[in-house]
């Protein structure tokens, strides 16, 4: 079969699929507009500040933008945010004190988080006395048999769950599965802080962790919520408490969310904010589509392309180094920027493996463009995520079906 024809098979046998993808998109885009109309925001959030940015409207209003649209009682959204990886360690480190233990109910967190947490001499958690302990996921759902044992420990003060798979081979999180796991940690008595890993999984369902359950999520401005436009950043969420004294390890303590000014204006936060229902939806269509492709060649992919998505991140496996490596090559070469650049896999910070990572895109890094990356380590596995557009999710899977042959 050409690799057209293969395309167009997929793309009427997935409609069903598409369909509720974009329904999906449309309720969120209206809880976006939604939150826009309520912070009445005008021309003026965009302006520029210097200095202390005392008064920052934009700055402010933007952090209670991003509350409203995640059901969450305040934000905090900041360019000075690098990573989704820095707002998970902001996070961390706001609401965490020598003898606490921080529990991971979902495995263990994304390579970039371990030396964070146990990370010898350099200024980790464990380097100031706070512990970790982790149960896994059984057979993809929280052990709940396991979480209860964990919580009998009372110097747990915050459980952690990751939403997306990271280099894990299994489905992301459902909303439904979230919800479940925080009313059953509450069931056990826990007072604590629930906190999620929201990075990827923005705007793929109706509703957000902070909707259910969670008492804080955090996540990328060069991922999901960006929409594509935002330059830098990070977004957290959450009950006002958490998030005052996460605003205390951001900045100071004596200062908090005060302080904190951004010379390009805000109009890309917000901008991309609301574009961002479209272009995750965008990139949805476009995992599924090279999906149903490869499994029709007979590659394995997760999460199946029969199940609902519940991230923008597709796991690819493939049987040797060099066919992984043809695939992560295959997605840089289909990009518009730097696609003469011939890849190699390199010591990426932060990661244990030699990791190579396609991303051609108008934001350095950004995932929620179209990108690829995979740590070069058995069993290969490649994960694909982002696309701003559908179209060019479809011209990448040209290239990277002739690659592949």
């Amino acid at each position: 079969m050409q690799e057209n024809e293969l395309i167009s098979q997929c793309e009427r046998e997935l409609q069903p699929q598409f369909s509720l993808l974009e329904e999906t998109a449309y309720k969120n885009q209206c809880k976006v507009m939604e939150a826009f109309q309520k912070n009445k925001i005008a021309l003026r959030h965009f302006t520029p500040s210097s200095g202390y940015g005392y008064g920052d409207e934009g700055r402010d209003t933007l952090g209670t933008l991003f509350a409203d649209v995640f059901g969450a009682e305040a934000g905090l959204v900041s360019p000075n945010i690098l990573s989704g990886t820095h707002a998970l360690t902001v996070g961390l480190f706001g609401l965490l004190r020598t003898g606490d233990t921080l529990f991971s109910i979902s495995g263990n967190p994304y390579d970039t988080l371990q030396e964070v947490i146990g990370g010898k001499d350099i200024g980790s958690l464990a380097d100031y006395g706070v512990r970790f302990k982790k149960c896994e996921l059984k057979e993809g759902a929280f052990d709940m048999d396991a979480i209860r044992e964990g919580l009998k420990d009372e110097t747990v003060k915050v459980v952690f769950i990751q939403r997306s798979r990271g280099y894990e081979w299994r489905d992301a999180l459902s909303e439904e599965k979230i919800a479940e796991a925080c009313a059953f940690v509450r069931s056990c008595g826990f007072q604590g802080c629930i906190f999620v890993d929201n990075c990827y999984g923005e705007f793929v369902e109706e509703t957000e962790p902070t909707q259910n359950g969670a008492d804080v999520c955090v996540g990328s401005l060069i991922k999901n919520a960006g929409g594509g436009i935002a330059p830098t950043g990070g977004y957290i969420v959450g009950k006002r408490e958490y998030v005052d004294k996460i605003a205390g390890r951001l900045t100071s303590p004596s200062i908090g969310a005060e302080v904190g000014s951004y010379a390009f204006g805000y109009q890309y936060f917000y901008e991309g904010l609301f574009l961002a229902p479209h272009i995750v939806c965008q990139a949805l269509k476009g995992g599924l589509l090279i999906g149903a492709c490869l499994e029709k060649l007979g590659y394995v992919t997760s999460p199946a392309v029969t199940s609902r998505p519940y991230d923008i991140t597709r796991a690819i496996r493939f049987q040797t180094e060099k066919q992984l490596t043809g695939f992560i090559q295959a997605v840089q070469e289909a990009s518009p920027v730097d696609s003469f650049v011939q890849l190699e896999a390199w010591d990426m910070p932060g990661y244990e493996d030699r990791v190579i990572m396609a991303a051609g895109t108008f934001v350095q890094g950004a995932s929620i463009e179209l990108s690829a990356d995979a740590p070069v380590r058995e069993p290969y596995i490649a994960y694909f995520q982002g696309g701003l557009t559908y179209e060019h999710c479809k011209y990448a899977l040209t290239k990277i079906l002739n690659k592949i042959k």
